[in-house]
């Protein structure tokens, strides 16, 4: 070994029982809070009865071709998606930045220059110089403090990754939903077009009546006023539509220009199984979940960083050139080695400031990751109650539809025997009219819930060692 190289390294060395020394000056690590550990229960609070596996197409199981084509366009073409996309590249890139530092760095330089003077007699001289030089600087990575950031940097790339994870099941949820609320409507702009009918066929029949002298001008009018109340809902229903296929269409990517091809009716669509899952299972079956458990995880390598500034840094430097100049028969070998060491002694309170913050940093995260697994619990419970206890309203609505409609029924024939006055059938009208839009209601909520169910259980997602 050259005579300066081996005195360099035994200079840094000599160096290490400093560096032992000011590692103490770091002081114990700050412990997570223990208020913000997640202790999942035993099982839910609803009892979800026959269940069955998540599949990852999971909306292909309420049996419309469409719904299914949707939710893939949208999960292609949603911009949320290519968002959420495009920061996983972003994370990665940042990634490769922190584990290069784990490296040497190589740099190359190649000054060149050309003089023309007088020296001391008033003569010219010219004088033409190049010095090609080659460097490599290296920082001794002894106590990890690069490598915990470059874990912070990869624990920041999978949060950004399930970030996007939780992106698609979000658009998948929603394009559902949205699909789901637009056949609802339809349903609903169905029952309004068939009551008008109803109503117009009751205006005929008050209209004759009343030109007959067979019942009053009034009843004419009730009809008539009963028939243009349900001809202004027509619109109303036709705009709502009209405003979910474009919700709709932006969902799944596209510009709002046309209509939205349809498949199975409403009451063709059947709520799916219920996920068969355990409390304890879904913590590690949501990817905002794992979302957070990243970030708590790069809080964490972030914290060891900044407590390990408190130690040295060790820094090694070579470079080596070629110096050709006028004058020089052949060019002249320059070279130099160095190391230094950089030890904190008067910082002001600048690093145990910064340590301090990375502390609070990480306790922030582990909070973060309580409030989303406590919202998960939340999620799951309330739509596992919401899908049974809608199927049992479901049920009735449908019962009492069934009921009113023979209510409807003899009470039109009583009215045109002229056994009963027109506002039996018009109160038998009203209560049918309102009881078939709660019924479309309540069946939309129900599948709804359960789209809201599978999203709240991750749907198909599972986590990537």
């Amino acid at each position: 070994m050259n005579s300066r190289a081996a005195a360099v390294v035994a200079a840094l060395v000599a160096a290490a029982p400093a560096c032992v020394f000011l590692a103490g000056c770091m002081g114990p690590r700050p412990p997570t809070p223990a208020a913000a550990a997640v202790i999942p229960p035993p099982a839910w609070r609803v009892d979800p009865g026959p269940s069955a596996p998540i599949e990852s197409d999971w909306w292909a199981r309420y049996g419309d071709p469409q719904l299914s084509l949707l939710v893939t366009q949208a999960l292609a073409n949603n911009p949320d998606v290519e968002i959420a996309a495009a920061r996983v590249q972003e994370a990665l890139a940042r990634e490769r930045v922190a584990r290069a530092q784990l490296w040497p760095s190589l740099d190359f330089s190649a000054p060149a220059s050309r003089a023309h003077s007088l020296n001391a007699f008033g003569q010219a001289r010219s004088l033409n110089s190049a010095q090609p030089t080659l460097t490599v600087a290296y920082e001794l990575d002894l106590f990890a403090r690069i490598s915990d950031l470059a874990g912070a940097a990869r624990a920041n790339a999978l949060s950004a990754q399930a970030a996007r994870d939780a992106a698609l099941l979000s658009v998948a949820a929603a394009t559902a939903r949205a699909y789901i609320t637009l056949r609802a409507l339809d349903a609903q702009l169905d029952v309004v077009r068939q009551t008008l009918e109803s109503r117009e066929a009751a205006l005929r029949l008050a209209r004759s009546r009343a030109d007959t002298g067979y019942t009053s001008q009034l009843e004419f009018e009730q009809a008539r006023a009963e028939y243009e109340s349900t001809a202004q809902a027509v619109p109303q229903a036709e705009l709502a539509v009209i405003r979910q296929e474009n919700a709709l269409s932006v969902l799944v990517g596209e510009v709002p220009a046309a209509a939205v091809r349809r498949g199975a009716p409403l009451n063709a669509l059947q709520p799916p199984p219920v996920p068969a899952m355990m409390p304890a299972d879904m913590l590690r079956r949501r990817p905002d979940l794992a979302q957070a458990e990243f970030d708590l995880a790069a809080t964490d390598a972030s914290l060891s960083a900044a407590r390990k500034a408190f130690l040295p840094r060790v820094q090694l430097t070579a470079s080596g050139a070629l110096l050709y100049a006028t004058g020089l028969a052949n060019p002249v070998t320059i070279w130099s080695l160095g190391g230094s060491v950089l030890a904190p002694i008067f910082e002001a309170g600048r690093i145990a400031g910064a340590a301090d913050a990375a502390a609070a940093q990480r306790d922030q995260a582990a909070f973060a990751y309580r409030r989303v697994a406590l919202t998960a619990f939340r999620e799951v419970n309330d739509n596992l109650a919401a899908v049974d206890q809608l199927g049992t309203q479901v049920q009735r609505l449908s019962e009492q539809r069934d009921a009113l409609v023979e209510a409807l029924r003899h009470a039109t024939n009583r009215y045109k025997a002229g056994y009963a006055p027109y506002l039996d059938q018009l109160d038998a009208q009203r209560q049918l009219f309102n009881a078939e839009l709660n019924l479309i209601q309540a069946r939309s909520d129900r599948l709804i819930a359960s789209v809201l169910l599978y999203q709240a259980m991750g749907g198909g997602w599972q986590s990537q060692p």
